[in-house]
């Protein structure tokens, strides 16, 4: 859901328990706890944040309504703290190195198994034309982009690395040939980052494992799983997080779904990629 869209749904939400309280804002603020300039920045038609998580669960429990409810993702307003450990939206953050919540989140991973879905080519496997490229197409910092690769490439290739990466084989082929948002990128460009690509699958394998599957037979929005501890579904300019065990324990089996579908696997995927590569230079 598009964020000015979230917000509007739960300022009109914040607004009908302001008035079915009968408080005024000063003592609504302070059921909640947050200050009252804080409050009216809620309220305040020209602001497009949501609150921290825990003021929406203070928000939730105090006025006895569910978290879903609340943020304007159902008309139920029951279901009362069934949702709170459930999930948290977090907003992306750019340029801040080692201190992303992608950063945090492997690095309380560490040891385990991390599964990624990309929306793209793979963070960590882009060369810094890349980079820039689709930084500049998403008005994003540059720099903000590439320490987030250097720091997943560093990740995958500490000792103990356990990664498992699943993305249409289509997305790659677009590459290659120039198509979708690599249309006008030249070829000698393109063809670099499959080398690339291509050299790191080859160097990082086994610990990270590359597997290709067919968009024609399965669809898949981008996340990553974190071991056991959570799921994070990328969503533009925000993460929608799951913290219960049984909504990752899911996505586990949306993973291992896209991995049967599997076209290319692992062993095969850098000379998968040199092919490509190959293709883009014509």
């Amino acid at each position: 859901m598009d964020k000015r869209i979230l917000t509007r749904l739960f300022r009109d939400r914040l607004v009908q328990l302001l008035q079915r309280s009968g408080d005024n804002q000063s003592t609504f603020s302070k059921e909640v706890g947050i200050d009252r300039s804080a409050l009216s920045q809620l309220l305040s038609e020209k602001s497009v944040r949501l609150p921290r998580i825990e003021t929406l669960l203070n928000i939730a429990e105090r006025y006895s309504v569910s978290l879903d409810w609340l943020l304007g993702l159902s008309h139920d307003e029951g279901l009362i703290g069934e949702l709170h450990p459930s999930f948290e939206i977090e907003e992306r953050v750019e340029g801040q190195a080692n201190t992303t919540l992608l950063m945090q989140w492997h690095a309380e991973a560490a040891g385990s198994k991390v599964r990624y879905v990309p929306a793209r080519i793979p963070d960590l496997l882009r060369t810094p034309e890349i980079i820039a490229y689709e930084a500049r197409s998403a008005h994003q910092s540059i720099a903000g982009q590439s320490n987030e690769t250097l720091f997943r490439l560093d990740y995958n290739r500490q000792p103990g690395t356990d990664m498992e990466v699943c993305m249409p084989m289509q997305t790659l082929e677009a590459l290659a040939h120039g198509h979708g948002m690599w249309s006008g990128l030249d070829g000698n460009t393109r063809q670099r980052q499959l080398g690339h690509m291509a050299n790191l699958i080859h160097e990082l394998y086994p610990s990270f494992r590359l597997f290709l599957f067919d968009e024609k037979e399965k669809f898949s929005v981008p996340y990553t799983i974190f071991g056991s501890l959570r799921a994070a579904i990328f969503v533009g300019s925000m993460y929608l997080i799951l913290n219960n065990t049984d909504a990752i324990r899911k996505m586990q089996l949306h993973f291992d779904g896209l991995i049967r579908t599997t076209r290319i696997h692992p062993h095969e995927a850098a000379e998968f990629v040199k092919a490509l590569a190959r293709v883009s230079d014509r």
